[in-house]
């Protein structure tokens, strides 16, 4: 892999562990190994953003996840940002709304999504299996329920999607309460799919009588009350999701539901959660009793 992105990659690493505090361009060139022109230009080229736009998207969504958990106050928050008229403004420039309004509604905004640089080129890797890990099943119920999806174009996988769609798709989806705690991945068959859209989307479930506000060009799709068969992963360096995730895969297309008295029900949507080392990769299957 380059050193420019692994130096990018340095600098996003250094953010998410000092965000909280103030970081400054020298900050970023000690941990870059460059000077902090250098630097600059690089995190600018590889992210899309200057550092300090970088790091003042990330600060705002960061504050909206503390408000869509209730447990602080505007006030509270906006103390982080020097005064509450200021982190008004900067809330409503990023967001389309004020503070208050989303503490009370859960509107869906755009929150800001840091994705790590190094991935887009590891996912080009060829995945090492030699250091696959246990997978864990276990069978789940998942109660009736809506999801609110935005269609892609002929995606089958996340990389896809987000060059149909973009990845400010996932923003969106975080900053909605969701029934599963968190947005998912879905891969549909008809009639759930419809002609001419993608097989792999993405939203977030939510109670059959959802009627709360939904952002535009996104889709509600109702989903019966379904068995799955939860596959987990152990625990990865995040660098190895690609590896991860092919373990769990084939763990998958290995098992034999019929052992415990089911067979597979692929009527259903496959759902992925978002890849994350610290508790595993998981992909949910549908199945139902033979």
């Amino acid at each position: 892999m380059k050193e420019q992105i692994l130096a990018v990659q340095r600098m996003q690493d250094h953010i998410e562990a000092h965000l909280e505090e103030n970081i400054t361009l020298a900050d970023l060139a000690r941990v870059s190994l460059y000077s902090p022109w250098y630097s600059y230009r690089l995190f600018r080229d590889y992210t899309g953003l200057t550092p300090a736009d970088y790091i003042r998207r990330l600060r705002l969504s960061r504050s909206a996840m503390r408000l869509k958990r209730g447990d602080c106050r505007v006030t509270d928050v906006a103390l982080d940002f020097g005064s509450v008229d200021g982190y008004q403004r900067a809330f409503y420039r990023a967001f389309g709304c004020n503070p208050g309004e989303y503490a009370r509604t859960k509107i869906p905004i755009p929150l800001f999504i840091a994705y790590g640089v190094k991935f887009r080129e590891l996912r080009k890797e060829t995945a090492d299996m030699e250091a696959v890990q246990s997978v864990f099943v276990q069978l789940l119920k998942k109660p009736a329920r809506k999801a609110l999806i935005k269609r892609g174009v002929r995606a089958e996988e996340y990389f896809a999607y987000c060059e149909e769609v973009g990845c400010d798709v996932w923003g969106v989806l975080t900053s909605m309460d969701s029934l599963c705690g968190e947005p998912v991945c879905l891969w549909l068959k008809p009639p759930y799919q419809k002609p001419g859209t993608s097989s792999y989307v993405q939203g977030v479930e939510v109670p059959t009588d959802y009627d709360g506000p939904a952002p535009e060009e996104f889709d509600f799709i109702s989903l019966p009350e379904t068995e799955y068969l939860v596959f987990q992963g152990e625990p990865f360096r995040e660098e190895d999701y690609a590896q991860a995730i092919l373990a769990v895969e084939q763990a998958m297309d290995r098992y034999d539901p019929a052992l415990i008295g089911y067979q597979w029900d692929d009527r259903e949507p496959r759902i992925q959660l978002e890849p994350r080392g610290q508790r595993g990769y998981i992909e949910l299957r549908a199945v139902r009793p033979l």
